[in-house]
């Protein structure tokens, strides 16, 4: 839980969300871990469970999060993911 509290912390930093929702986000992705009932849930689950926590909640936080989980080396990188963010749901206006 507090890993999860500090990655979104991290992405969210000088972003205007309230607390409450991010605390919300944090609950929501701990009880769906939870709920897996698994000893040892893969790194990669619970990075991908962020990031749907994050476009939720700031697209600027989404980026900087997945330029780091992603491992973005170079400025492509950044255009194509946000290319595909215009193509998705997840911050159509």
């Amino acid at each position: 839980r507090e890993k999860l509290h500090r990655s979104f912390e991290i992405a969210l930093r000088k972003r205007p969300v309230d607390e409450d929702r991010v605390e919300r986000a944090v609950s929501g992705i701990v009880r769906q871990l939870e709920s897996m009932g698994e000893a040892e849930i893969p790194s990669s689950v619970i990075g991908e469970m962020v990031m749907e926590g994050l476009a939720n909640l700031d697209p600027v936080a989404y980026v900087r999060f997945a330029s780091v989980y992603r491992n973005f080396r170079e400025a492509r990188d950044f255009e194509e993911f946000i290319s595909d963010l215009a193509d998705t749901a997840h911050f159509k206006d």
